[in-house]
This record gives C-alpha cells, structure tokens and sequence, in this order.
C-alpha cells in the first residue's frame, strides 16, 4: 500500500441543460482593488455563468499581480470544473484569506479558464468594471 493519502473517486459532471455553464469572453476593462493595491488589471476576463449562480469573471494570470498572493493549502471540488486551489491576499487580512480561487487544470468543458484567477467579491475592496 503507497504511503499517499487516498483520494475519493471524482464525480465527473458535464454541463448540460440541468445545469448550464457558458463561458465568454468579457470586453470590459476589470480592475481590482485590496489595500490601495491594484492586484489585478485586464481587458482579457472570461465571464463563466453556472447554472443559477452569480455571473464570475475570471481574470488571465499574466494580468494578475501573483506576488500579492500568498497560495493557501485550502481546495474544493465542483464535479463540473474540477479541483480548486486557493490564494489568500495578505494586504487584506483575516477578510481575504482564501479571497482567490483557480482550477489550474479544469476539465475540458471549462478549459477555457485554465491559468485564470476568480475573486471573492466581499474579500477584496473593489471588482471594477468599466
């Protein structure tokens, strides 16, 4: 027996009419803002809408300020997007740990988010659109 931790079996799930996900390109400029600090600037987001839930942008690494972010050892799992990993903002204190979430390696009904940050809205100080 390896020395690994075992892993429960993945429920893989795929978008469908019971539980939509689309994915588009979003044309706004997003900034976002903690502490004074601009953490993330970008013409470049994708809006991912999932079935009922609020609309999220998700915002290009290369566009993303990385060494504001502090990676956390917290993960989740969405059967239909895959394992989640997190970032806590240390600007912002005990309100924005774990305030950053990515699927670094999405399934492919979502690959189109691959090397992309989302952000909590309520962990950071501003999420502008313009």
């Amino acid at each position: 027996m390896s020395s690994n931790v075992n892993t429960p079996a993945r429920t893989v799930k795929i978008p469908g009419p019971d539980h939509p996900i689309t994915i588009e390109r979003d044309p706004s400029h997003v900034v976002i803002k903690l502490a004074g600090k601009v953490i993330a600037d970008t013409r470049d987001a994708f809006t991912l809408r999932e079935a009922a839930y609020p609309a999220v942008l998700y915002i290009p690494r290369k566009d993303v300020d990385m060494t504001l972010l502090e990676r956390t050892d917290h993960a989740t799992y969405c059967p239909y997007k895959g394992e989640c990993a997190y970032f806590s903002i240390p600007a912002g204190g005990a309100r924005s740990v774990n305030a950053v979430w990515t699927y670094e390696n999405p399934y492919d009904a979502v690959a189109q988010i691959k090397d992309h940050l989302a952000f909590y809205p309520d962990r950071v100080d501003a999420i502008e659109v313009h």
